[in-house]
């Protein structure tokens, strides 16, 4: 007996110090995590603006494939697809009359060509997109329509989804209504004089028009003009000449760390890795790769985790998610995701996190809620829906689940010049790994089935 109790002693010794041998990658990437930043460092210095479809693109997807085979991933591979490219030209706006003076524009991807002359016309002043969707047919004939919106800044973001379809649709409303060419408030929070750009879109039948966004002090400084005005006409000159490029290639970019038991379905990590072209694309979206690489990384180096974890960094999301598209395309008839998490909202901390399983597998929701409670980071009641590079989880019926990022400046930089690298925290960007790292972890090593809904 008591040499019996000796060796339970020695074993639950030898058991303990293991344990506290051990590291919890988790812990070490909310306090010495460099290898987020190493990418984003890197690929803003080193590649810059990623518009989708351009040589820059091509050349950010070749950094990428290089940086996950020096960092311990396999079966790296670029698969490419075509689409449709657009790149901007010349952007000038001026008010002609009556109080002459020149705006800071940017066109929308998908904007038609003014031609080098440029649109000079009236410009109708529409409050929000529903004023826009009234207005009679024909009746912006050979005018400019100015949409405005009442964006704040929200913790959750939730304001994009308010003011969003004014860059979304408003172009494509008042081509249908006649217009000449569209100018819109920026989508945006900030007080900077910087337009944002961003996506636009046409209805079937509708030729595009030219469609630009001005920075929020010039969209401010407009609506007071026809306020002074008095009942005269506000009238603009607009120069935009983007260039449709036709059908050019674009890819996505994937890795993984592969898992003990290949047969079990992979944990999907995606992001998107083109950018618009103002800023380096910091923010939106090389911080996203940056975390879910690190936190793929950090589990990795934890131990060999059960199940593969397989990032994805989507090609040409700003302009119609094509990446997220053509690998679901792809993919999703080979082999079913266990569960599909995004990173695409900047590197602000991590406060909420949501899942579409909390019913199916509430044991799953309440052993990831204490992983990531000590972070800051606590169980929302809102079913996790995804981002927009998970397609192929959503396409597949499978599991979801959201880590919801502090939004509250996210769309003072959104599409803008000020997308760049010193936006970043990196107290914030190591808390987003260690979140992240603390999830995979266990998602990686859940033996059982992870259903979403």
């Amino acid at each position: 007996m008591h040499k019996n109790a000796a060796a339970l002693v020695a074993l639950s010794l030898s058991v303990s110090t293991t344990a506290l041998a051990a590291p919890n990658h988790a812990d070490i990437a909310l306090d010495k995590d460099t290898i987020a930043w190493d990418f984003v460092e890197g690929i803003t210095t080193e590649v810059g603006p990623r518009l989708a479809g351009t040589e820059a693109e091509a050349r950010g997807r070749s950094w990428a494939r290089d940086w996950l085979n020096a960092n311990g991933f396999v079966n790296v591979a670029i698969e490419p697809y075509m689409m449709g490219s657009w790149m901007r030209g010349t952007e000038t706006a001026e008010i002609i009359a009556p109080f002459p003076q020149k705006f800071h524009v940017a066109a929308l991807g998908g904007s038609a060509s003014t031609g080098a002359e440029g649109i000079t016309a009236e410009v109708v002043y529409f409050k929000t997109v529903d004023d826009l969707r009234a207005a009679p047919a024909g009746s912006l004939q050979g005018k400019i329509a100015y949409i405005s919106h009442s964006m704040t800044r929200t913790q959750d973001g939730s304001q994009y989804g308010f003011a969003g379809p004014a860059r979304w649709v408003g172009a494509g409303i008042a081509a249908s209504k006649g217009a000449a060419a569209s100018i819109i408030k920026s989508v945006g929070t900030d007080s900077h004089r910087n337009p944002h750009t961003g996506g636009t879109s046409f209805p079937a039948g509708i030729a595009p028009i030219p469609a630009g966004a001005i920075s929020l002090p010039d969209a401010a400084n407009l609506e007071r003009m026809f306020a002074h005005s008095k009942g005269k006409p506000v009238t603009l000159k607009l120069v935009l000449t983007p260039t449709d490029l036709g059908q050019t290639e674009s890819g996505n970019v994937v890795g993984e760390i592969v898992g003990k038991d290949p047969s079990l379905p992979p944990v999907l990590l995606a992001c998107h890795l083109d950018s618009w072209d103002l800023g380096t694309g910091a923010i939106d979206n090389a911080a996203g790769c940056a975390i879910i690489s690190a936190a793929a990384r950090h589990v990795q180096m934890q131990g060999q985790p059960l199940r593969t974890v397989r990032v994805l960094f989507a090609g040409a999301e700003e302009t119609g998610l094509w990446g997220s598209k053509a690998y679901s395309a792809a993919h999703k008839d080979a082999q079913k995701m266990a569960v599909g998490i995004e990173s695409d909202f900047g590197a602000d901390r991590i406060w909420r996190m949501d899942t579409n399983f909390g019913a199916s597998n509430p044991d799953l929701v309440k052993k990831l809620a204490a992983a990531v409670a000590r972070f800051g980071v606590a169980p929302g009641t809102q079913i996790a829906t995804g981002g927009a590079d998970i397609n192929i989880v959503r396409d597949q019926g499978g599991a979801i689940l959201d880590l919801q990022q502090d939004g509250t400046r996210y769309f003072d930089l959104h599409h803008t010049p000020d997308d760049t690298l010193d936006k970043i925290d990196p107290a914030q960007l190591r808390q987003n790994v260690a979140v992240w790292t603390a999830v995979v972890n266990v998602l990686a090593n859940e033996a059982g089935p992870i259903d979403g809904k």
